[in-house]
């Protein structure tokens, strides 16, 4: 087959994956996002019906990412042996579950046992998915595929909020709270949609009945171009392709300040919302959208950019300091529309650089490799998760103002800049040192590293 041929069977099984893949990946992980973020909804709630303090309304809401920081290496080597389908659709029955029975709310203690639980159940759903879109998508198309996950993300907050606010608004309803409500009608809806994904979602190229064998074997064969050099089967022996090349290292770090920004953010949005003289539910709701908006823009827009100019670290950077600005603005405007508007600004700043982040990351690992290094990745950043919701849990406590949490988003966003310049001096010598060896082994073996023709 000419190069030509060969690079529209690609083209048109990329097109193919991307429309029939991906919406079941986005339907997952948008519930993820709906379940995860439901709490800020509920958090005036929780403190007038349950007695839960700001204070511990930020640690609970922060303990659902310890767990799930702790869990993800271990269930995303789960997942390489079993296979993403049925692990991905265990996840979110699980989670479904979890996030039904926080109906029962009582105190602080329980409170931060279901967050906990929410937490360990959804552990290994986000590295999962991105491990197979390394299995499916070339690396030039991996950003575009993953600003769609994150599209489902950004609709989650978007969609969710309104629509946590509206179940919020059946209060007393079947002498349950609105809050009740919320929690058990969206994790039932969660349970539905892990039977849709063990049911639809295929495991491989090679499993989609919606591509030819030939279409298959060209998704299989360019998603392995240039990563075979760090991929296995196995992580003995690969421990520190996995978990110590500096790279993979900041870019944990960075991910880890990134997440102080957006989970800080976006636990706190609905409260912000209404300190600024907002009230009723369904309003507060659907203006905490904001951040949705901001975060479609973002995950559509910067991928779509990164794609023209492809500069790794000096993008990433340049957003968290963006963000570092956008967030100094919001300090020091009165107003509280133009607050509103850059909040959303900052969405898309804080969102928009995580496509690019995670296609960063996987142009360099494969295999159990990759399997095991973005969960270690995942696990690094989402302890920010953990930080964010609780520091901004601090100083709105000891300042009574939610939005003095802007303060440590200038502070983290600033420090994941700076170690956007160390990130860039690390990818240059890992990418000099995967040059040189590949150059021993095209020197062994003058055909390896070729692409194979794909045969019809």
């Amino acid at each position: 087959m000419s190069i030509t041929a060969a690079g529209r069977l690609h083209a048109t099984a990329t097109r193919k994956a991307m429309l029939r893949l991906l919406p079941i990946l986005c339907l997952a992980y948008f519930m993820s996002y709906v379940d995860r973020t439901n709490i800020a909804l509920a958090k005036t709630h929780l403190q007038a019906d349950v007695g839960i303090g700001v204070a511990a309304f930020g640690l609970g809401a922060g303990l659902f990412f310890l767990t799930y920081a702790f869990l993800e290496v271990p269930s995303n080597l789960i997942m390489y042996r079993i296979g993403p389908r049925r692990w991905i659709a265990r996840i979110a029955i699980t989670w479904g579950a979890v996030t039904a029975l926080m109906m029962f709310i009582t105190n602080d203690v329980t409170f931060y046992i279901g967050r906990m639980a929410l937490g360990a159940a959804e552990a290994g759903l986000y590295p999962a998915m991105m491990f197979m879109v390394t299995q499916w998508f070339a690396q030039k198309d991996r950003a575009t595929a993953i600003g769609y996950v994150y599209l489902a993300a950004t609709m989650g907050i978007f969609l969710g909020s309104p629509l946590g606010g509206g179940l919020m608004e059946l209060d007393s309803l079947g002498g349950l709270q609105g809050w009740q409500w919320m929690f058990l009608v969206e994790g039932l809806i969660t349970i539905v949609v892990g039977l849709v994904v063990l049911l639809v979602l295929p495991e491989q190229p090679a499993d989609a009945k919606w591509l030819t064998p030939q279409q298959a074997a060209a998704l299989t064969q360019q998603a392995s171009v240039g990563s075979d050099a760090h991929g296995g089967h196995t992580l003995r022996g690969n421990m520190g392709k996995a978990f110590g090349r500096p790279f993979i290292l900041l870019i944990g770090l960075i991910y880890f300040f990134n997440q102080i920004t957006i989970n800080g953010v976006t636990f706190n949005v609905p409260s912000i919302i209404e300190s600024l003289d907002v009230s009723g539910a369904f309003l507060i709701g659907l203006l905490s959208g904001v951040t949705g908006i901001g975060g479609t823009i973002g995950v559509l827009l910067m991928p779509a950019l990164f794609r023209r100019r492809p500069r790794e670290a000096f993008t990433i950077g340049a957003l968290a300091v963006g963000c570092a600005v956008g967030a100094g603005l919001f300090l020091a405007v009165p107003s509280p529309v133009v607050r509103i508007v850059l909040i959303g600004v900052l969405a898309v700043l804080m969102i928009g650089t995580l496509p690019i982040f995670w296609a960063v990351a996987m142009a360099r690992m494969s295999g159990v490799v990759a399997a095991a290094g973005l969960a270690f990745i995942n696990t690094v950043g989402l302890t920010g998760g953990f930080v964010g919701p609780y520091l901004f849990g601090l100083a709105e406590s000891g300042s009574g103002d939610p939005t003095s949490g802007f303060y440590i988003v200038i502070i983290a966003s600033l420090i994941g800049g700076g170690l956007a310049v160390a990130l860039h001096r690390a990818l240059r010598r890992e990418d000099r040192k995967t040059a040189a060896a590949e150059s021993v082994i095209d020197r062994r073996e003058p055909n390896a590293g070729r692409e194979p023709e794909v045969q019809l």
